[in-house]
């Protein structure tokens, strides 16, 4: 039977009715890791905000990629803890499409940091001489706020078609709502719109990755002309960027095969956590990789965490 897409029309999120038994090692685990995903974003942020001299191009971008940590990690995992304890497993049209909206551009301000941030290593190692006037503070603004500003224009055009599907049926066998989702469900015919999907992938995956790949190809070729300890050192600062791209591709990939092809095959567990891996690890390992293998920023929290402790112990003193 179809039904209008309009803000009346309700989802069924089956996975729930899936892993019920489950649920509570689900919000267990969930709400472990979210405050995690806060706290160790946040004090990258804070870290970096605070200290004058992280003040730098490289550490605005791993401030901006935190943000974006934070804003990725909110998008879904408080709404699954309240659907496993309320045991309400349905999604009304509009909260659907605003779920999708926080997901996608989230995926949309990721990739595109990370491929700022390769181009910015990309400059800062091969004209080293040059850079001070080739990324200037203006443009480092001008890059955060593209980070921003280009996904949310995009999902938006992107949600705007699917607002304009009919639809019929009402299940979605995730534990959150996506656009393909929504669109398998469409009875109205999609070719334009795939067209248009397959524009917007070329332009917002393709390009980035393809940039990414060029400045780590110039790198490598610089790299390969250094000494040893030149090779390490340049090597230390280019590791996290590409474990953290790696972390990307690993998750979204998961979340492409699942949306593109059939995976009944898989068990429905499995098929849940590879779907969150993306949610959830992606913004839980970022900031472990910057705030452990980023020299700059972990001396700048062990000087924080040691200045804290010594102001609270003088404070005891003069109060005993």
């Amino acid at each position: 039977m179809l039904q209008s897409a309009t803000p009346n029309i309700s989802f069924t999120l089956d996975a729930y009715n899936k892993i019920h038994d489950l649920k509570y090692v689900f919000v267990v685990v969930l709400g472990l890791l979210y405050p995690i995903i806060i706290i160790a974003n946040g004090l990258i942020i804070c870290i970096v905000c605070l200290e004058r001299k992280l003040h730098k191009p490289m550490y605005l971008f791993i401030c901006n990629l935190a943000c974006i940590n934070v804003y990725g990690g909110t998008a879904v995992s408080p709404f699954i803890i309240a659907r496993f304890l309320m045991e309400d497993y349905q999604i009304t049209w509009f909260s659907c499409l605003v779920q999708i909206y926080f997901i996608y551009t989230y995926a949309g301000c990721d990739i595109t940091n990370l491929t700022v941030m390769a181009y910015d290593r990309y400059i800062s190692i091969c004209y080293p001489l040059k850079y001070d006037k080739i990324v200037t503070p203006t443009k480092v603004i001008l890059g955060i706020v593209v980070t921003w500003l280009l996904p949310f224009f995009r999902v938006t055009i992107t949600l705007s078609l699917t607002a304009n599907f009919d639809i019929c049926g009402v299940i979605i066998e995730k534990v959150y709502c996506d656009n393909f989702s929504i669109v398998k469900l469409a009875c109205t015919d999609i070719l334009y719109y795939n067209i248009y999907s397959s524009t917007m992938i070329a332009f917002g995956v393709v390009l980035p990755f393809f940039i990414i790949i060029y400045s780590y190809v110039r790198i490598t070729l610089i790299c390969l002309k250094l000494s040893k300890r030149g090779q390490v050192k340049l090597i230390s600062t280019c590791v996290p960027h590409l474990i953290a791209l790696f972390n990307f591709i690993v998750g979204s990939s998961f979340e492409l095969l699942q949306s593109r092809f059939d995976m009944r095959h898989v068990p429905y567990i499995i098929r849940v956590i590879l779907s969150l891996y993306f949610l959830i690890c992606t913004p839980l390992i970022n900031p472990v990789l910057y705030g452990l293998r980023t020299q700059a920023i972990k001396e700048a929290i062990m000087r924080k965490l040691c200045y804290t402790f010594y102001q609270r112990q003088t404070a005891v003193r003069c109060l005993t």
